[in-house]
């Protein structure tokens, strides 16, 4: 290795420690001084650079279970008909490229997707060898923040590329575009996950009705196309549901009406002006101005929160979708995962194993983390 080499990865990790936190500095340090000693010490021994040395995966790679070796994963995936999840990443690399990993990388949606709909394969972008001429081929910086290309197996791009957006909206968002244009079916886990996160990042609106009861309000509100969060509680001493929705899918006019179709607007409390005038035309004095803040009520997702499922982690949306299915007697299962399938099955069969009730965990990675550990241990309980 190089002089130069070694001082561009001194400053990198320099630079790395600077973003973060510093009580986050010393173990990623670490890490980093791992992963580097790791792909030197694959090179002394004649191995691929850049493969580690350890079976543990850098943290830049999140829990994804990455293949290495463009060539060979490009033919998996064209016996396997995949459209392949290319993941262009400097290891070790900059706090940047740190978090994508353990925030995006790691979230257990985004992994299953991967690992599941997609052949994930890993390409370095600081090391020489293979990596760098598939660096080359496809004109991809090095030394680079992370990128995502998804392409299918003939190298052809099935969606904008993902670069400078690292979020799981980005990631998700690229996924669901990809499979669109790969003819393949979308599974609603992913694109709930894609239409949630990409609202949040733009922007949601909040509306609030008054109803006789919020546990079935908060039910038939739920199921609504573009709302993507609900909150029960009590307003001006009546019964209440907040809900969260992305005015480029429903806009306001739309939610109120759909609110009085299903007996969920007995008084609507507006919050802007524009929401009061839009409200007095369609319900006239039943529309009321208010800025005062909801009380939550202590069971929010009644339906779920009474069923197996509230132990099974899922995102925000998810448990809209499932509460309301559980409420109508619906198909609650459509909405979860297969690993979340697998999950409850898990907590049905042993509920005295110590699950944790999920319903509100917005730690979506640290409750699935603590779930998968429990499972781990039931596993070896299973003949």
């Amino acid at each position: 290795m190089s002089r130069k080499h070694t001082a561009h990865l001194n400053r990198k990790r320099q630079t790395m420690n600077q973003t973060l936190k510093p009580g986050l500095r010393w173990p990623l340090r670490v890490l980093a001084l791992v992963a580097l000693t790791a792909t030197a010490t694959a090179a002394a021994n004649g191995e691929a650079p850049g493969k580690p040395a350890s079976t543990t995966p850098p943290p830049e790679l999140g829990d994804v279970k990455w293949a290495r070796g463009f060539d060979n994963a490009l033919a998996h995936a064209t016996s396997a008909k995949r459209p392949l999840l290319v993941l262009f990443q400097e290891v070790p690399g900059c706090g940047t490229c740190i978090n994508y990993g353990q925030q995006v990388l790691s979230h257990p949606l985004i992994v299953e997707a991967a690992e599941s709909l997609f052949l994930p394969v890993a390409v370095y972008n600081n090391i020489p060898g293979p990596d760098e001429k598939t660096l080359k081929s496809f004109k991809e910086k090095a030394w680079n923040n992370p990128v995502v290309r998804i392409i299918s197996p003939d190298c052809a791009d099935l969606a904008p590329k993902v670069a400078g957006n690292y979020t799981v909206a980005g990631l998700a968002k690229a996924m669901v575009h990809a499979l669109r244009n790969f003819d393949r079916d979308i599974p609603p886990y992913l694109e709930l996950l894609s239409l949630e996160t990409t609202a949040r990042a733009r922007g949601v609106e909040r509306a609030t009705f008054a109803m006789h009861c919020f546990w079935e309000g908060e039910g038939a509100l739920g199921r609504i196309p573009g709302v993507v969060g609900t909150l029960p509680g009590f307003l001006d001493k009546m019964e209440v549901v907040e809900v969260e929705f992305d005015p480029r899918v429903v806009d306001y006019r739309t939610l109120v009406r759909r609110a009085r179709s299903v007996q969920c607007a007995s008084r609507v409390f507006t919050r802007s002006d524009d929401q009061q005038k839009t409200a007095a035309e369609m319900v006239g004095r039943l529309a009321v101005r208010s800025d005062d803040a909801i009380r939550p009520d202590k069971e929010p997702k009644y339906y779920l929160s009474k069923s197996p499922m509230r132990f099974v982690p899922m995102t925000g949306l998810q448990a809209c979708r499932v509460n309301a299915a559980v409420g109508a007697k619906g198909d609650a299962r459509s909405f979860l995962s297969p690993r979340q399938v697998q999950l409850l099955a898990l907590i049905q069969e042993y509920p005295k194993a110590g699950w944790s009730d999920a319903t509100g965990r917005k730690d979506l990675v640290a409750a699935w983390t603590r779930a998968a550990a429990i499972a781990q241990k039931l596993r070896h309980k299973v003949p």
